[in-house]
């Protein structure tokens, strides 16, 4: 999130509502003590301001950095060093038959295995370890224990050792393992989360909702498809009638700071309090979304998941596996009393 002032907020506010900073300012302390403390001045200005129909916060997109790359995300640009090959290998499926082989490719940040299909698999007789790749226009897909793949299809772009690149020295990354899957949950305050905390549980005010990212995956696999005219193709089921999955970004604020939460589809379904049907109807009519966005905002909610860097932007974010939009305020309040009494000692 683009950091902003509490005065540069008012200012935007009042400059584009045409109200006085007084009577915006009004408003923001009228939801601070409508919300009991549990929010910053500046994340009660972005709830004004959404309830307004005034953004403050642009979405941005670019090249990213290996462990900035999300499960889910499609048309990632990114550029890795080579670290292990795996060659291809020919598959069939009923009449069909095609190709798929796959490398791990790392950067300062971390690691991601690419898997290659189709003609892009032809592209590892041409490809050593140490090289450098980049690729453009793959998609993410989510396997066992949560692990990230990057995979690219015919419609995307790999270019070997490409001009005026460089990576500097790779960080390779543990493994997951079920003892981490099996770690109890840490609450944490969203000042306090640093890159790679994981099996953590944050509470705050959501502040801002994003509308919903679409894209087309296969019904029997779940990875992304290509389209050729009006017809989608998946590289292992080959044509197909495709389903929707997708993303929603948000913010939180806890009064110690705002971050970006990132839900996917089942995370969004929670935060939505929508059917699976429900959400793709937007697809065809954002318009509709503005009534659910503003129902959930100013929800005080509790996500659990992992805090991820994304050095792009300097700024830590939230991955979240799972949502509660109804927190137990007697749970709440007693873990309040815990964390008062142990500040005072």
């Amino acid at each position: 999130m683009i950091k902003q002032t509490y005065d540069e907020l008012v200012q935007k506010i009042s400059e584009k509502s045409k109200l006085s900073k007084v009577e915006v300012e009004e408003k923001i302390n009228a939801k601070l003590k409508q919300l009991s403390g549990l929010i910053s001045k500046e994340g009660a200005a972005h709830i004004v301001a959404n309830q307004l129909g005034i953004k403050l916060v642009e979405q941005t997109s670019g090249k990213l950095q290996i462990n900035n790359i999300l499960i889910g995300m499609r048309d990632v640009e990114t550029i890795g060093r080579v670290m292990t090959i795996y060659p291809a290998k020919e598959f069939q499926v009923q009449d069909r038959t095609g190709k798929v082989g796959s490398l791990v490719i790392g950067d300062e940040t971390g690691t991601i295995r690419l898997v290659l299909w189709g003609d892009q698999a032809n592209n590892l007789v041409n490809i050593q370890p140490n090289m450098i790749v980049k690729v453009k226009g793959a998609y993410v897909k989510d396997q066992q224990n949560s692990q990230r793949e990057l995979h690219l299809s015919t419609r995307g772009i790999l270019i070997i050792n490409p001009p005026g690149e460089s990576v500097g020295p790779v960080k390779v990354e543990q493994q997951f393992t079920q003892s981490q899957s099996s770690a109890p949950t840490q609450r944490k305050k969203l000042n306090e989360l640093a890159d790679g905390d994981s099996n953590i549980e944050i509470l705050g005010t959501i502040v801002q909702v994003f509308e919903p990212r679409f894209f087309e995956v296969c019904p029997q696999c779940g990875r992304r498809l290509l389209q050729k005219d009006s017809e989608f193709h998946c590289d292992v089921h080959g044509q197909v009638k495709p389903t929707y999955s997708y993303v929603i970004n948000l913010f939180l604020d806890d009064g110690t700071e705002n971050m970006r939460i990132v839900c996917f589809r089942n995370q969004a379904l929670q935060v939505l309090g929508l059917k699976d049907e429900e959400i793709v109807k937007f697809k065809d009519n954002i318009e509709g979304f503005e009534a659910v966005r503003t129902a959930v905002l100013g929800n005080i909610t509790r996500f659990s998941g992992k805090a991820v860097k994304n050095k792009m932007f300097d700024r830590v974010e939230f991955i979240a596996n799972n949502v509660d939009m109804s927190p137990d305020p007697d749970k709440e309040m007693e873990l309040l009393k815990k964390e008062l009494a142990a500040q005072a000692k």
